[in-house]
């Protein structure tokens, strides 16, 4: 079984930030990039609100759903779900660092337990008919990578697994928080990049750092895909250039108010269901990064967006705010 061929560039499955809201507005930038619900625990799957943890919109495929969880009948039952409901992926955490994620067994300190890992993906494999897939970091506080991520790699591998997205730095689970983990350990590259050298059946997708399509593009010359996370949520306009820039489609770039103007429908879609406005224009902050008018586009959604009843139209008075910068530059 084959990865999704959209894992030559994918969006990082971030907490609180990529849920269904913000993947439909990265879709309407690309329509080929890999995109990632947030870590979703096996016991809020088996026991929780489906349609609240799990719906998602028909347009938002190509689209993985990202487990959490140690025990391979809870994961294998998690994934069965999340097949039957249309998801394109199954991944497993094995990176994220937080305290929730150490006191629940799951997450970055599963590097500590790759034979549980490989009986857990085994177990969801035989479940589902969709590609499962791991998301792992090179290693955890004292680990020696080399070693912590070939085993981890090599068991999973050998429980039928060809799929591995790599956060190419250690987690250090004492004495760093969540955040400081994303940016404290030092990123190797270089021990990806060899891990498909030496593995070159594998798929390997490397994460962490990926500030831009430049530093996609070169990572591309070494593995087969890059994850990129908080650039593509901060900076989301750079998705415009994606299909063109990593997958050599022939098509022109989507511009911010392109984008703007595509997600428009779902925007009034969502409104006229009764969600509140800034519960989707919170990701689209970044939309015009660097652009002309940038800032009066946040002030206009964060401030006007927050008042009762606000709607469509402070979109609309936000984008003529912006429109009116790139006149003026």
């Amino acid at each position: 079984m084959t990865a999704h061929p959209a894992h030559r560039f994918s969006v990082a499955p971030m907490m609180d930030w990529t849920d269904r809201h913000c993947r439909a507005l990265h879709r309407v930038l690309s329509g080929r990039a890999l995109l990632y619900t947030e870590m979703v625990t096996t016991g809020a799957v088996l026991h929780g609100d489906r349609e609240k943890l799990l719906g998602y919109d028909p347009a938002e495929h190509p689209v993985a759903l990202q487990l959490g969880g140690s025990d391979p009948d809870d994961l294998a039952a998690s994934a069965r779900i999340g097949a039957d409901l249309g998801y394109d992926e199954i991944n497993l955490n094995v990176g994220c660092p937080s305290d929730r994620v150490q006191s629940g067994r799951f997450g970055a300190c599963l590097m500590r337990e790759p034979e549980l890992v490989a009986d857990c993906m085994a177990a969801m494999k035989a479940a589902v008919d969709v590609p499962v897939t791991v998301k792992c970091r090179i290693g955890v506080d004292d680990q020696e990578p080399t070693e912590s991520l070939f085993r981890l790699v090599d068991l999973s591998s050998a429980a039928g697994v060809t799929t591995f997205i790599v956060h190419a730095r250690k987690a250090w689970l004492k004495g760093l928080s969540p955040k400081e983990n994303r940016d404290i350990p030092p990123l190797d590259y270089p021990l990806v990049y060899r891990l498909k050298r030496e593995r070159p059946d594998l798929t390997i997708v490397i994460n962490g750092g990926v500030a831009s399509l430049e530093e996609a593009e070169a990572h591309l010359e070494q593995v087969d895909g890059v994850m990129m996370g908080r650039a593509a949520y901060h900076e989301a306009g750079l998705l415009g250039e994606v299909d063109r820039r990593l997958f050599g489609e022939a098509v022109g770039d989507v511009s911010p108010f392109a984008a703007v103007e595509r997600y428009r429908p779902y925007l009034l879609a969502r409104l006229a269901e009764g969600v509140h406005l800034p519960a989707m224009a919170r990701h689209m902050l970044g939309l015009f990064h660097g652009r002309p008018g940038a800032r009066a586009w946040r002030r206009i959604l964060t401030v006007e967006g927050v008042k009762p009843g606000a709607g469509i139209e402070v979109v609309d008075r936000a984008l003529d705010a912006v429109s009116v910068g790139r006149v003026a530059a």
